[in-house]
């Protein structure tokens, strides 16, 4: 019975691994999106959106990294390559084609979709007992939907 037990334990933690490395991935788009957007924005709100997209990409390099490096404190291995990063993000990349509005709808969506995986990675991780990934996440998940409720108040009319 410990056997079977010991089995599942292992096969949470695996999933556990699975969400981080899926995050290590979406930060790994966002941070290159970001950048992508604070180079290429244009328009009346170029000086505010320029500068909150560099605040944004320097944040997500941190996430990125702390994440990462949660990993391999349990000896799991993140992401490191750009095609492991596509395969694995729930994002979608730059286009090249967004106007400064649309850069914000998109960044207010992927912080949704960013904020839901935490949440399916928080339960994760308080299933194994790993308070300090529980803990690593909730935070990510706050500064996360704050910055999306702040892009919702700038999209509206």
């Amino acid at each position: 019975m410990a056997t079977s037990t010991k089995t599942k334990s292992k096969s949470k933690e695996k999933t556990l691994s699975e969400t981080l490395n899926r995050q290590v991935a979406n930060f790994s788009v966002l941070h290159m999106k970001l950048h992508h957007f604070h180079w290429y924005v244009k328009g009346e709100n170029f000086f505010t959106l320029h500068l909150k997209f560099e605040e944004l990409y320097k944040e997500a390099a941190l996430h990125l990294d702390t994440i990462a490096e949660r990993m391999l404190a349990q000896r799991a291995l993140p992401v490191a390559t750009l095609t492991e990063i596509l395969e694995l993000t729930t994002l979608k990349e730059a286009t090249g084609e967004e106007n400064a509005k649309q850069m914000v709808q998109s960044l207010a969506d992927d912080f949704d979709m960013i904020c839901n995986e935490l949440t399916e990675g928080i339960t994760l991780a308080e299933e194994n007992e790993d308070q300090p990934t529980e803990d690593l996440l909730v935070h990510i998940r706050t500064s996360l939907e704050k910055h999306r409720w702040m892009f919702e108040a700038y999209l509206a009319e």
